[in-house]
């Protein structure tokens, strides 16, 4: 029951995503981070099979890397976004990837932008957009509350009210969400939603002493 969405706001991108690793009826983490820093202007978030999410995504993050060390200057945002709609539609066609992509970046000469692009290569430029199953209810969402010049403070807060429709309404609903932020200043995470820890940590609780028994 994965869920990915981004917009666009004043000067900067958001990503928030899903962190659950599900396979099958059993959740094996719930601390999956499915939104890669490509570069340090550009977030890449996925929905997907887990092999072709983490294979893929880091197919692109380390071809994006070679571009720069071979010619010295980044690829722009649209020029890595049509980049990963050109490999996905090559794969199509011979072992195709069941991966859905959300491609944010901030370019000085452009400023913020987000692109979709689905597992059948296909790319849009968008202001808005999600995908999975919390999309039902995200989109709905962006249609009412959303607007363009959104605040940092503002999407924040339209992207927690999302995350809590997700968490209300979907029948298996994921307990965790990370929040990724691109603008002039760069990629970075800006916050973690959430409800459960990962039970593959250690307790952040100290244990009770254990108390001896009088025979």
């Amino acid at each position: 029951m994965e869920c990915v969405f981004g917009l666009v706001g004043d000067g900067f991108t958001l990503i928030a995503g899903d962190t659950s690793a599900v396979q099958s009826i059993v959740v094996q983490k719930t601390s999956e981070d499915k939104i890669m820093i490509l570069d340090s202007h550009k977030l890449l978030g996925a929905s997907g099979e887990s092999g072709d999410r983490v294979q893929f995504t880091e197919y692109i993050q380390k071809n994006v890397h070679l571009y720069q060390f071979r010619n010295g200057i980044p690829l722009s945002t649209a020029a890595t976004a049509n980049f990963t709609r050109g490999e996905l539609a090559t794969a199509l066609r011979k072992n195709p990837y069941s991966v859905n992509l959300l491609l944010a970046g901030f370019d000085k000469d452009v400023g913020p932008s987000l692109y979709y692009i689905d597992y059948i290569a296909t790319l849009h430029k968008v202001d808005k957009v999600a995908f999975g199953y919390g999309a039902y209810f995200s989109l709905s969402m962006m249609d009412r509350y959303y607007h363009k010049g959104m605040s940092v403070e503002e999407a924040i807060e339209f992207a927690d009210k999302c995350i809590l429709e997700i968490r209300s309404r979907l029948i298996v609903a994921p307990p965790n969400f990370v929040i990724k932020i691109v603008d002039k200043d760069g990629a970075r995470e800006y916050a973690w939603r959430k409800t459960i820890e990962d039970p593959s940590e250690p307790p952040a609780t100290e244990l009770l002493p254990a108390v001896e028994v009088q025979s």
